[in-house]
């Protein structure tokens, strides 16, 4: 079969004017990057305050494995599949970031025939938001650094800086360093490091903000470190606000690409789930919401992470709420939950996946249970699944309440998404009883413990003395009522990579505890987690090449 790449390559792809066009979007809210990309200019929305906003239906996932997912490429898929039948889609992602294109291989542009386009630019680069990102994040950083050296008006502890530098890279190096060394000139020598740019309390801000007013009074709000007498300090008393918001200006109006089938797609802000809130921009989603009358959105990683954060996160400071939740798995995932080897992934063995389905059981119950949401299981079919696997599934999950459809839309674009497009619709309109995890008055530490008892099924929560005084300190300040935003691993539910299926029982602890002031929550660094990730042993750039025409090989 054909690359990722190679059919997007081939595919026939309209002026992104003519996509614009289909929503309703004129030339004067449009600023084009190239012919097949463009940004819209956020102030558009005041043209639609009058009309009623569409359904959101949120995709999300088991928790994820090496067998794969196709989280992003079932979201694609549906929101063909829904404008095969009629309605009027926009589909809302993260941009992806450049760690993990040159990392790990996988995009955040779908797969198959289900994918956005241009896919190369929006991997590589796309139209420069994250630079923007990490330059706002790097002028912070350095106006800290230069107030400290041109006499430190504000008393700043220099031992008590937290602001960290970012880069759109994985680059386990940079994770710790000392800086300002060579002599006073070069400034004040301190321990300082670099976050991966997704991580920055800057995209976190990006992505929640409204308007360019809400996202310059965020940044003021962002605390930078403290006094000598435990004082926050603010971006604000650096006078850092307005330079920032200057470099994110443009980054801010969302963009707009398409589809393989010319649906219209919105993609903007890329924090990860797992160690930020794993959501695309408000403003974008929002947008969408009012060009459209269906939203098909993402959240990252699996519904105890990226979900939990969509809902007690983006939804709880926007206001949105979602009418429907799609949860993606497959038998092959399922079956590594259940203990297969990976060579066995293939062959059938449905003692296997009986064990591993615990996994999307608990993620199931989750949805219903815990977040009050309607939810469709999207099995997104491999060729070596087996009727008797399918039938297991489709039964188990009929058994628990939830609508289930096969979803072939890797092989067959919009086409093989019908059937899953047809269950969400019959769902998308039924009352359903969308809640938070928890309520904003309660502590920090009780956040923390509802999260991790319900939705991650532990039976306590370990503090470090660290992370204690931090809470202890932030809610001191005024910053009790603050969602929690928890950075985990992925693999589990629970804080240890190995522990498969649905784990009960276990202690799930937090060493860390950092204040996003700006973005407005309150970080729970646990177990081993890295805010600056590493490449792996053998990293996909070393296979990325281009030739002499401009074509770009490798990338998926």
């Amino acid at each position: 079969m054909k690359s990722d790449i190679q059919i997007a390559q081939e595919a026939k792809v309209l002026k992104i004017n003519e996509i614009a066009e289909k929503l309703g979007i004129s030339d004067e809210y449009l600023s084009n990057y190239g012919k097949y990309k463009a940004k819209i200019d956020h102030r558009i929305m005041k043209n639609y305050e009058n009309k009623p906003d569409a359904k959101v239906i949120l995709v999300t996932a088991i928790s994820p494995t090496p067998a794969g997912e196709g989280k992003t490429t079932t979201t694609v898929g549906l929101g063909d599949a829904l404008n095969k039948l009629g309605k009027k889609v926009v589909i809302a992602l993260r941009e992806p970031s450049l760690g993990p294109v040159f990392g790990v291989k996988g995009g955040a542009a779908g797969g198959g025939y289900a994918q956005v386009v241009p896919m190369e630019d929006i991997n590589l680069h796309f139209t420069g938001d994250l630079h923007a990102i990490s330059a706002a994040n790097n002028l912070l950083a350095a106006m800290i650094d230069n107030h400290i050296y041109q006499g430190n008006a504000l008393n700043i502890d220099t031992r008590r800086v937290t602001w960290r530098r970012a880069v759109d890279m994985n680059d386990r190096q940079l994770r710790n360093m000392i800086n300002g060394l060579g002599g006073k000139a070069n400034g004040m020598p301190r321990e300082d490091g670099f976050d991966i740019t997704v991580a920055s309390e800057i995209m976190a801000v990006f992505c929640l903000a409204t308007d360019l007013v809400d996202l310059k009074e965020k940044l003021a709000k962002m605390v930078i470190g403290y006094t000598h007498d435990n004082k926050p300090v603010t971006a604000g008393e650096l006078n850092a606000q307005g330079a920032l918001t200057a470099l994110l200006k443009d980054a801010f109006d969302p963009n707009l690409v398409q589809t393989l089938e010319h649906t219209p797609a919105i993609i903007h802000g890329g924090p990860f789930a797992n160690i930020a809130h794993g959501c695309n921009s408000v403003i974008a989603t929002k947008l969408g919401m009012k060009l459209a009358d269906i939203v098909v959105t993402e959240a990252g990683f699996g519904a105890d992470l990226g979900a939990e954060k969509f809902i007690d996160i983006k939804c709880r400071k926007s206001g949105i709420k979602p009418s429907a939740v799609v949860i993606v798995a497959t038998i092959r995932a399922l079956k590594h939950h259940g203990g297969s080897s990976k060579d066995d992934l293939g062959k059938e063995n449905v003692d296997i996946l009986a064990k591993g389905f615990i996994n999307l059981e608990k993620h199931i119950k989750n949805v219903t249970e815990v977040y009050g949401l309607p939810a469709v299981v999207a099995i997104n079919r491999f060729p070596t699944d087996t009727e008797k696997e399918i039938d297991f599934v489709l039964e188990r999950c009929k058994s628990l309440g939830a609508k289930v459809a096969l979803s072939e839309v890797f092989a067959k674009g919009g086409t093989g998404g019908e059937a899953l497009a047809n269950e969400v619709l019959s769902i998308i309109d039924t009352p359903n009883n969308f809640s938070f995890v928890y309520e904003d008055d309660l502590g920090i530490a009780d956040k923390i413990t509802a999260i991790a008892t319900k939705v991650y099924g532990a039976s306590s929560v370990s503090i470090s003395p660290a992370a204690k005084k931090t809470i202890k300190d932030i809610e001191a300040m005024g910053y009790k009522n603050l969602p929690v935003c928890i950075a985990k691993t992925q693999y589990s539910f629970s804080d240890n990579a190995k522990l498969l299926g649905a784990p009960e029982g276990f202690e799930f602890s937090i060493r860390q505890v950092r204040l996003s002031a700006g973005a407005g929550f309150v970080v729970a660094i646990s177990g081993d987690i890295m805010t600056m990730p590493g490449l792996p042993k053998v990293p996909s750039a070393e296979s990325i090449d281009v030739d002499q025409n401009g074509m770009i090989t490798g990338l998926f």
